[in-house]
This record gives C-alpha cells, sequence and structure tokens, in this order.
C-alpha cells in the first residue's frame, strides 16, 4: 500500500461486460487521489462469462488498462491474495459484487484494499436488491444527488450502514457542448438490447424512425446499436435491429444508416438524441444536445422511461415527426447530476477524499456485508455457489487452481476456451429464445 497518497495507486478494475468495463475503467481515474491522479496502475480483470467483450467491443470503448486479462471469479480473488492491490472497483451485476466482498472477506488479508461499486447507468428496477448486494463495499458510488438520497434510504431503512453511499456522477459524462450547424441535421436513436424486449415493440420502434427518414429526406437518421449479432453487452439482446431491419417491407431509405462506435463520437454530429431510456441521454444532456424519451409504448417501469417523468422530455413520434424538441427541466437535470452550471467538475470531488481518507488509514476493517449465511440462508448460498463459493466465501471444491498451461498447450487451450464460449453465446442468443417461445405456444 502507498503511505502518501502521491505515490503511484495501484487499482485492479473487475468487470463483465463492455459498458461495465468503461465505467469501471473510467470510475478509477476519477476516483484517483487529486494529488496523483495521473499516477496511477490500472489492472483490468474481465470476468469470463456470456457478456465478457470481445476484442473489438473493447477497443470502441476506447479505455486502455496497464494490463487486461479474463478471468474467473476464483482466479480474480488468487489475484487479489498474491499481488499488492491498494484500490479493487467491481463493476458487476450485483451477485457478482456480493460474491466478490465475500471471496475478498475470506481472503483475510492482513492490509485489505480498498474496493469501491457502484451503477454504470440509470437505477430504474430491483433497486433494493441491487444496493443490498453491494453492501459491504467501502465506497457505493451514486451517480447523482437523487440516486444518493434512494440508496441512503434504502439502507437505513434494513438497517444497514449507509456511510459507504458517495454521491457521484457517471464517469463518461462529457464532451464539447452541442452547437447547431448550418449544414447538419442528424437524428440519432439510441437502441438498448433489452428495451423494448417485444419483436413488435421493437419492430414499431425502428418502423417509425425509418419512416421518420423517409418525411424528412433531407435529414441524416442514424439507428445506434451497441454490439453486434452474436455479441453480448450489459444485457443479453435476443433480437437485433440489424435483423428487424433486414426484414423490414420497402427496404431502408438513403438517408438511413446503421452505425457503431463510440457514443461520444456519434453524439458530437447529434442535432437531436432519441431513445426509450438509455443513459445515452443523460450524456445527451449533459452536452445540451436536443433529447426526447419517447412515450409511444407507454410510460412503464417495465421500460425505464418512467426514470424521466418530471424531467420534460417525455414525447412521442408523433410529436417529433411534426418538428418537436422537448425542453429539459433544470430542476431535474440537477438532481440526476447533469446541469450545466460547471458541478460536474467537482462532482468526484467526495469521492476521491473518501478514497484517500481510507488509503491512509493504517488499517482497514473486515468487510462486513448485509448478507450473510445467518441474515439471508436461502439467498446468499446460492448467490455465492454461482460463482464457485462455498456459504463462508471460500473456493468450494474442484475450484482449486491448476498449473498454469504453457507453449502449445496453451494455445489448445485457449482455442478450446474461446470456442467453448462461442457456443455458450450461440445457446444463450439463439437456441434458448426459440426454447422459450415455443414454451408460450
Amino acid at each position: 500500500m502507498p503511505s502518501s497518497t502521491s505515490e503511484a495507486v495501484r487499482v485492479a478494475v473487475l468487470a463483465d461486460s463492455d459498458t461495465r468495463w468503461k465505467w469501471g475503467a473510467l470510475t478509477a481515474r476519477r476516483i484517483a487521489p487529486s494529488d496523483a491522479p495521473d499516477s496511477i496502475e490500472l489492472s483490468g480483470f474481465l470476468l469470463r462469462g456470456r457478456a465478457t467483450p470481445t476484442a473489438r467491443q473493447l477497443a470502441e470503448v476506447g479505455v486502455r488498462a496497464d494490463e487486461l486479462r479474463e478471468v474467473t471469479g476464483n482466479e480474480f480473488l488468487r489475484a487479489m491474495r498474491d499481488e499488492p492491490y491498494d484500490v479493487i472497483v467491481l463493476s458487476l451485476v450485483g451477485g457478482a459484487v456480493q460474491a466478490m466482498l465475500h471471496g475478498l472477506a475470506a481472503l483475510a488479508l492482513p492490509r485489505r484494499p480498498v474496493v469501491v461499486t457502484g451503477y454504470v447507468g440509470v437505477v430504474y428496477e430491483k433497486l433494493a436488491d441491487g444496493l443490498l448486494l453491494r453492501h459491504g463495499a467501502d465506497v457505493v458510488l451514486a451517480n447523482s444527488r437523487h440516486d444518493a438520497e434512494r440508496f441512503r434510504a434504502v439502507y437505513e431503512g434494513v438497517g444497514a450502514d449507509a456511510s459507504s453511499v458517495t454521491e457521484a456522477a457517471l464517469p463518461f459524462l462529457g464532451g464539447a457542448p452541442y452547437e447547431a450547424a448550418d449544414d447538419r441535421d442528424t437524428v440519432v436513436f439510441a437502441a438498448q438490447p433489452s428495451v423494448p424486449e417485444s419483436r413488435a415493440h421493437r419492430t414499431y420502434l425502428l418502423r417509425r424512425l425509418v419512416e421518420h427518414a423517409r418525411l424528412h429526406p433531407h435529414r441524416e437518421v442514424l439507428l445506434k446499436l451497441r454490439s453486434k449479432p452474436g455479441e453480448h453487452t450489459t444485457h443479453l439482446e435476443e433480437l437485433p435491429y440489424q435483423k428487424l431491419a433486414d426484414k423490414l417491407p420497402g427496404g431502408l431509405p438513403p438517408n438511413f444508416k446503421l452505425v457503431y462506435g463510440h457514443m461520444g463520437e456519434v453524439l458530437d454530429r447529434t442535432d437531436l438524441l432519441v431513445t426509450v431510456s438509455s443513459t445515452a441521454a443523460l450524456e445527451s444532456l449533459h452536452r445540451r444536445i436536443p433529447t426526447a424519451v419517447l412515450s409511444d409504448l407507454g410510460v412503464r417501469e417495465a421500460l425505464g422511461n418512467h426514470h424521466f417523468i418530471g424531467s420534460g422530455l417525455l414525447t412521442s413520434w408523433d410529436n417529433l415527426d411534426g418538428g418537436h424538441r422537448p425542453a429539459p427541466d433544470p430542476d431535474w437535470l440537477a438532481r440526476q447530476g447533469v446541469a450545466a452550471d460547471g458541478t460536474y467538475e467537482t462532482a468526484f470531488d467526495a469521492a476521491r477524499k473518501r478514497v484517500a481518507e481510507l488509503l491512509e488509514q493504517p488499517g482497514l476493517p473486515p468487510i462486513a456485508p448485509y448478507y450473510t449465511p445467518a441474515t439471508a440462508p436461502g439467498y446468499l448460498p446460492g448467490i455465492l455457489a454461482r460463482h464457485h463459493l462455498a456459504p463462508d466465501g471460500t473456493p468450494r471444491p474442484g475450484a482449486a487452481p491448476k498449473t498454469e498451461a504453457t507453449g502449445i498447450r496453451r494455445v489448445v487451450r485457449d482455442a478450446v476456451r474461446n470456442a467453448a464460449r462461442g457456443a455458450y453465446r450461440h445457446g444463450v442468443q439463439r437456441v434458448a429464445p426459440v426454447i422459450r417461445r415455443m414454451g408460450e405456444l
């Protein structure tokens, strides 16, 4: 551990998808002690699973690490045992965060790292479940004042320590403020992998977007996609828009395009951002780009657009076709951490200060999650078992480390592993949805 925050801080980020890697890595750099923001050694760990990002996705995210490796949960825990780190950022789904917290606690390190976690975007579902699964981290980041208040209320409501909740902001907000251009008129629809879920609703949104392009032939209309078919991101996408577009009657107009790439680069040329409930809306609002949240499919918790009640952004395709541009409510923006008054630049001060104070302590108390084998005996063991951990957080039998393969053995092992992962992803994205649909008949 560094004796002073002016020394290089070693940070390990464990992420399970492309979006969470982006959030975790950028968060690590944002919360580095203020006197050493550029003096961190960032080690990236990608949790092996269905959403492990591909090389293309990692390149698109554009966040670099000093080293990056793919691991299982137990391999990560062994690395934390064998290698000295100052800070660990757990950028994972709630269950995986809980498993790693118990695994780290079971290591009983003589001097353990500071553990940080949080959410990659808008928190609109499973608030209590997700928060209690993250309890036990030293710092639970809230992306806005609104979230910080909700997080503390949940913890205090169940009698859990709420001192870990720390207000911050989404680490990837930024970019140049919006400026209209006379020679540009671009509408971007930010697609989401699982919102909405049904074929009918996704086809409806695609059809309205294409109709908007036909109504405005001089306007460039872009469908911003998160992943290519066969790739996974934070959420499972069973019905990719690419495939729906191929089957759309009448084809696609020349001013309509499907685009990938870094969201910030797409926003650089956006004059209107349209979405159902994507976090891209907050990125757009932060840059003061005109932004619309669709109400066409209802304002519902299942869609996540209920989060935007009071924002002034809810509208329909009919209104947008007619030229309407929503005006955001300033008070709502301020509560969501996207105010234009310069506060974003200081949004991470509290988190930075807290991490620095924890690093300066001679020793940190044992990790103490809210869930234990005594408080949640019917819930916690199953969560830990999914990550090959026993109820006490130790590796289950059969999860012990094996001798590291070298040379041709390693090449063969990696090839088999990649093939197996590809087969698994195919099963999750192609076979499982068919089986589910057959079961509904």
